[in-house]
């Protein structure tokens, strides 16, 4: 058995399979020059209807996929497909469903308005990606959440999953980016979350679901956070702060990827002190 280091990568895009941004971009490099390093790294996003299958090699791995999620106390099938990143040895794994990704778009409609059911495309993502690291044996000893997408993935894991012996001891972090959305996510996402047993007194913040308060969930449930770009709402920051979430801020390009690295290492090393 590997001791190895794990961290389990969960993100809204990644390059080349999104779009160019802070996030896609540190989605893509961080989990490299991790594994490059001598951890072991896993990979998961969503199979959006906009990446290329063809072009991006993209196959289904029947041995994963199969399995129902409840979301919203509906059954939706969940199917699980892999693509390696081009040039090094890093697999992705991406979360697909008919119902949820299949449309040629991200978030937005052609209106550039949200789409109604993000909230719970965001329950199936995360359920999805936990069941397949379940699925895989695999344990990690820190799961990075990177984007708004991801940010249920903290309360899921430390309210839903707690007990199950593949997250117990996991640590969360999640990284903060200026990714803000135009609007709510549905009022009810709470509700919906509710179905899989998680309290509401625990989603108090999303009794309004904007952007803010949807990084405030996922930060409350983190056990480190990181200010991944410029322009992060100065908010979350102070909110960090006052409830004693380590935080390391946004290092130059040249410098973060190993800032980050050591910033692992002392969260598994049980460390608080905060990073400047």
């Amino acid at each position: 058995m590997s001791n190895k280091t794990k961290i389990l990568y969960v993100s809204q895009e990644i390059l080349p399979f999104s779009p160019e941004t802070p996030t896609s971009q540190s989605s893509r490099f961080l989990p490299q020059a991790v594994h490059e390093g001598g951890k072991e790294t896993r990979i998961f996003m969503p199979r959006y209807g906009k990446i290329n299958e063809r072009r991006h090699q993209l196959h289904e791995v029947i041995r994963l996929s199969g399995m129902n999620l409840i979301v919203d106390d509906t059954d939706h099938p969940l199917i699980i497909k892999v693509a390696s990143i081009p040039q090094i040895r890093l697999q992705v794994y991406f979360i697909d469903n008919q119902e949820f990704f299949h449309r040629k778009a991200f978030f937005h409609d052609d209106n550039m308005s949200m789409f109604p059911d993000n909230d719970m495309r965001m329950i199936f993502f995360t359920k999805g990606v936990l069941e397949t690291v379940k699925k895989l044996g695999w344990a990690p000893d820190i799961i990075h959440c990177h984007g708004w997408f991801a940010s249920l993935m903290p309360i899921y894991v430390k309210k839903l999953y707690s007990r199950d012996p593949h997250f117990a001891d996991a640590k969360i972090v999640t990284s903060l980016y200026n990714d803000a959305y135009e609007g709510n996510l549905d009022s009810k996402i709470a509700q919906k979350i509710s179905f899989d047993s998680i309290k509401m007194e625990d989603m108090a913040h999303l009794k309004n679901p904007s952007h803010t308060n949807l990084s405030k969930l996922a930060l409350q449930h983190s056990d480190a956070a990181i200010i991944a770009e410029e322009g992060v709402n100065p908010e979350l920051e102070q909110y960090c702060n006052e409830n004693d979430v380590p935080l390391l801020k946004q290092h130059g390009e040249m410098d973060y990827l190993n800032a980050v690295d050591e910033f692992y290492d002392s969260i598994v090393l049980g460390k608080t002190e905060l990073v400047d």
